[in-house]
């Protein structure tokens, strides 16, 4: 410790001079595993940097003394608890002046990052004069607040452009993806890239020697910044964000690009200055709220899952779209796995598209043999004997599956785990004959499994809670957020979804063309229109989980999913309600003038809230949050909403009931309020 420090205590941060007068602060959070920037770390760091200001020494390194990793971030709980006060520009103001301090210390300044570096982390790297990052896969820096309904607010919009240029600036921070520390070193956000043994020696080398940037970075950091260039960029950064995102349900792009294009060639403070009153005014956006909330529920769903769910050996039955793809992925994840089926050509196939699969995610290929050797055809089912969890994805018949388990159950180990990927089938009726209720589940995963989030475990009243808690550790091992969900018919998700594409079914019956109906889904938010989501499922996976739903929610098919012709299933088939080519639906044009009925939103979006509403009142999820969760992640229901739940509480529960009452009085029963519009939950 420095003399600077004498009589000073920290709570959060530890100092040490070093011999070559070097002094290296290190960021170890009090009482967490991980740090986050909370207003008590920032006014400590404060402190710190007007000693270090006052006498400087010959450098200062920024490092973190969590093996966990950098920084996180700012403190969300505490971000939630300003926004309710009123607080918000107070607490970007604080953030703002420390890094400030921090980048006029009157010495040389470095960040030591190892493992994850996102938002205020990478914020106070900008903020020193150079930055250094270990080479180790588990570095990665971002500033991902956009996925948050905000942007950088510490400095971290101001500062990155001019750094690396406005480009690849602005594409980091509009997309909120993260960068590995080589990438980050390629668009000259980081200095240099070292060994994680010699992090912090190689960063007090730098502080003391310093180095020059390339002279074409700095170039680019001043060109792409100045008011013609970002007259004519920003209009480009703006039409390819309307692409994926419409600014009234995601306004923190535009404002970003907005801020940029007016003050990006200006003095710091005036960029900061810019940037804190943007931010301040988006934190209060139900879009903000409502982002920051998922991020929440990401973070329950991810705490679900056990330590240790003792599995090496995965055994899949079933070698169709669903069955091949969770094989492939669990070999991905670096699991065992058998795959089983009734002829090899079916087999085949799902290797074949594995190989797609490891193709495009294992990008070194010298590593990829060892993957695909992961997965094995095993025709015979030799691979149940020693499998630890075997999961059944055969056709969606209660007969066919039971019979496969009286022929797969004493076969198994003792502590092994037999699964069901059914999408609507009770579990009640696939337990019975079963020797082991115990160790029975549903496994529901979706469609297509490498890139949807969310598995549904579903379990039913002999289930043993360890079960779950296996399941839910294996889950987090596939990087996949688990939802526990009652094993009543069509569960969570398919329950909520059904009456929706039933609905966009209905329409499109009466004439009202596939084009306006997905385009009044995607208005409203939703990631795909309905019609274009019965394609994509296949009419012939909708109509089954409509034969096994319709009963149960007092509900008719319409026509398109009564009898579904052979070779017009969706998109596997390229044709389907609509025509596919290339993987993409050829919608007919719509003729001009037409005009569609003024409550088509509200014919397909209040069924799925109806139903949402009833599953909570049923008991199918253990409260709002998880039916929320289960709901965005397994539908992509539009996150900016928070949910459905979220969504009736913010519209008013009584002004959506008597819209229900209105389409039920205009276009049949089907619309009758379900059970649950009286819950306290609601409000």
């Amino acid at each position: 410790m420095t003399a600077n420090f004498d009589g000073l205590r920290f709570s959060h941060w530890q100092t040490e001079l070093r011999d070559d007068g070097v002094v290296v602060l290190a960021f170890d959070r009090q009482d967490a595993s991980v740090n986050a920037f909370s207003q008590d770390v920032l006014i400590e760091l404060d402190d710190l940097l007007e000693r270090l200001a006052i006498d400087p020494p010959k450098g200062v390194v920024i490092r973190s003394a969590k093996a966990s990793g950098f920084i996180a971030g700012a403190d969300l709980k505490e971000f939630q608890e300003f926004d309710r006060k009123g607080t918000v520009n107070d607490a970007i103001r604080r953030g703002q002046a420390v890094f400030q301090k921090l980048a006029e210390l009157p010495c040389p300044t470095v960040s030591a990052i190892h493992g994850f570096c996102m938002g205020g982390g990478t914020e106070i790297s900008l903020a020193c004069r150079y930055r250094v990052a270990s080479n180790d896969p588990s570095t990665r820096i971002g500033l991902p607040e956009t996925k948050l309904g905000i942007f950088p607010g510490w400095g971290g919009s101001a500062r990155l452009p001019s750094l690396v240029g406005a480009p690849a600036a602005m594409d980091m921070m509009l997309t909120g993806r993260t960068l590995s520390a080589s990438a980050a070193r390629g668009i000259g956000l980081v200095d240099k890239v070292v060994d994680k043994a010699v992090l912090i020696d190689s960063a007090a080398s730098l502080a003391l020697k310093g180095t020059q940037r390339p002279f074409k970075q700095r170039l680019l950091g001043w060109v792409t910044n100045t008011w013609p260039a970002r007259q004519l960029l920003a209009p480009q950064m703006t039409k390819q964000v309307a692409r994926k995102a419409r600014k009234e349900h995601y306004p923190a792009p535009y404002a970003l690009i907005n801020v940029w294009q007016r003050t990006g060639g200006s003095s710091i403070q005036a960029r900061l200055d810019a940037e804190r009153k943007a931010v301040v005014k988006l934190a209060g956006t139900p879009t903000a709220r409502n982002l920051i909330r998922v991020f929440f529920l990401t973070e329950r769903l991810k705490g679900l899952a056990g330590k240790d769910h003792g599995i090496e050996h995965v055994h899949v039955v079933g070698a169709g779209v669903m069955g091949g793809d969770i094989a492939a992925w669990s070999a991905y994840k670096g699991f065992n796995v058998t795959l089983q089926d009734r002829e090899q050509r079916f087999i085949d196939g799902a290797i074949s598209r594995a190989e797609e699969l490891f193709a495009k995610r294992v990008k070194d290929d010298s590593k990829r043999p060892a993957v695909a050797a992961r997965l094995k055809s095993d025709l015979a089912g030799a691979g149940i004997a020693s499998a630890d969890l075997v999961i059944e994805a055969i056709i969606e018949n209660p007969e066919a599956k039971r019979e496969l388990y009286q022929s797969v159950e004493p076969q198994l180990k003792a502590d092994a785990l037999l699964t069901s990927n059914t999408s609507s089938i009770p579990l009640v009726e696939l337990r019975e004959h079963i020797q082991r209720p115990a160790q029975f589940a549903g496994l529901h995963y979706f469609n297509p499994v490498a890139l949807m989030p969310l598995v549904e475990i579903v379990h039913h009243d002999q289930m043993a809670g360890t079960t779950q808690k296996r399941l839910a550790a294996f889950c987090k091992a596939l990087d996949k957020l688990p939802v526990p969900v009652a094993g009543t018919p069509g569960f969570l998700v398919n329950r909520v979804l059904f009456p929706y594409m039933l609905e966009a079914a209905h329409a499109y019956a009466e004439g009202i063309p596939g084009a306006v109906i997905d385009k009044a889904a995607v208005r409203f938010g939703m990631p795909m229109g309905p019609i274009e989501l019965i394609d994509t499922v296949g009419l012939d996976v909708a109509a089954g989980v409509g034969k096994e739903l319709s009963p149960f929610l007092g509900l008719t098919l319409p026509a398109a999913l009564g009898n579904v012709e052979q070779g017009k299933r969706g998109k596997k088939d390229g044709q389907g309600l609509y025509k596919w080519e290339a993987g993409k639906p050829v919608k007919p044009e719509v003729a001009e003038g037409y005009q569609a009925p003024s409550d088509l939103e509200d014919r397909l979006i209040l069924p799925l809230l109806n139903e949402a509403v009833a599953c909570l009142h049923d008991g199918v999820v253990a409260d709002a949050d998880l039916l929320d969760a289960g709901v965005i992640f397994g539908t992509g229901f539009a996150p900016f909403r928070g949910g459905p739940i979220q969504y009736v509480r913010s519209a008013g529960p009584d002004a959506l009931l008597e819209k229900l009452k209105a389409l039920q009085a205009r276009h049949g029963d089907r619309f009758a309020p379900r059970p649950g519009w009286d819950s306290p939950a609601l409000r």
